[in-house]
């Protein structure tokens, strides 16, 4: 299992258009091989910060998605709602010593 990190940054005044699309996103993935889990935190010192722990079976699994048409035109509506590029780190388990 892997897990993925996703940071995003609203811009001023667009957050409920932000969530509305975002939900959609979430939506497509839950329903996308090798999706197990996922949720999205809300920085508590900048409520435009959003912060995404999404659990995948595996690497391939989310590249596929990730790489997909519908999350590029899930997104393609979500980007302009930004006021910084997304930032995503594929975390894996550390190897125990």
């Amino acid at each position: 299992m892997i897990r993925v990190l996703i940071e995003r940054h609203i811009a001023e005044s667009l957050e409920t258009a932000y969530e509305e699309r975002s939900r959609l996103v979430l939506q497509q993935a839950v329903s996308t091989p090798g999706f197990i889990s996922g949720e999205t935190l809300v920085d508590s010192h900048d409520p435009n910060h959003r912060i995404t722990l999404a659990n995948w079976r595996s690497e391939a699994d989310w590249d596929r998605w990730y790489h997909s048409r519908e999350r590029r035109e899930l997104m393609a509506e979500l980007v302009p709602m930004m006021d910084r590029d997304e930032i995503i780190t594929v975390l894996e388990q550390s190897p125990m010593p």
